[in-house]
């Protein structure tokens, strides 16, 4: 009887422990959810009271005189500015005047797929298991994140394509859903290169135009560069409209994105 007695003391104070935990397990996600919100509004005041734009101007004029290391150092700084949310248009069209276009798209790509992927991390430790514990207690909202699960990588590749909502906040976005890391950054990495060779492109058009202002190459080349550089660029962005076009499309029919 004793036994028994104590047996049964055990199994209710383990019970009584469980639910407990239970209990702490979403109070801790929520304060881990309220961390990440703080963090992500202060980034952003921090980057728009701040004059990062010339920063950013100032650091594309500064590496592109550093030759391969420049390379290396605008990747690394790419990445830890899109984890932070600074405007990444500047850098990416910078790149184009810094490096040229293949050199450019490539640091580009390497840099904001590495910051994607980083900001994807920092949301998946610090908030994911709030949005785990809200599904554990809502059957439809289970349901949804599991189907995101599943369907995330062509969802976040179709997303790249045609952002429905802002890059560098779509980083943290998707480190609470339910898509997996590597799918994440594969579709991540291939989703932004139309747009990416867009705006490098959009710095090789710039850099022309200051070259030709100041009696330089593009002035020498003459008509032809001028034609071949004008018919590339609108052939880009035809191509990346009509790219977005079928992503937004798809996004609608897939997801249900209004």
């Amino acid at each position: 009887m004793g036994r028994a007695r104590a047996s049964h003391r055990d199994a209710a104070t383990s019970a009584r422990r469980e639910m407990t935990s239970d209990k702490d397990v979403p109070k801790s996600a929520i304060r881990r959810l309220i961390v990440l919100i703080v963090i992500v509004i202060a980034l952003f005041l921090m980057m728009k009271f701040l004059p990062v734009q010339q920063w950013l101007r100032n650091f594309n004029d500064w590496v592109s005189q550093m030759g391969v290391a420049g390379i290396f150092i605008f990747i690394a700084v790419y990445a830890v500015a899109t984890v932070l949310l600074a405007p990444g248009a500047i850098l990416t069209i910078g790149a184009g005047f810094a490096f040229g276009l293949w050199k450019g798209f490539l640091a580009v790509s390497a840099g904001a797929t590495l910051g994607a992927s980083l900001a994807f991390l920092v949301a998946r430790f610090i908030a994911r298991d709030k949005v785990e514990a809200i599904a554990r207690g809502n059957e439809k909202f289970r349901n949804i994140d599991k189907a995101i699960g599943k369907q995330g990588a062509k969802l976040v590749f179709l997303l790249r394509l045609s952002p429905v909502i802002p890059f560098n906040l779509s980083n943290y976005f998707y480190g609470l859903t339910g898509v997996k890391f590597w799918p994440y950054v594969l579709a991540s990495w291939i989703g932004m290169m139309p747009g990416t060779f867009l705006y490098v492109y959009i710095g090789i058009a710039g850099k022309a135009a200051v070259s030709a202002a100041a009696g330089g190459e593009a002035v020498r080349h003459g008509w032809q560069y001028w034609t071949f550089l004008s018919v590339g660029l609108a052939a880009t962005i035809i191509v990346t409209i009509w790219v977005t076009k079928i992503a937004r499309d798809a996004v609608k029919e897939k997801a249900d994105v209004k």
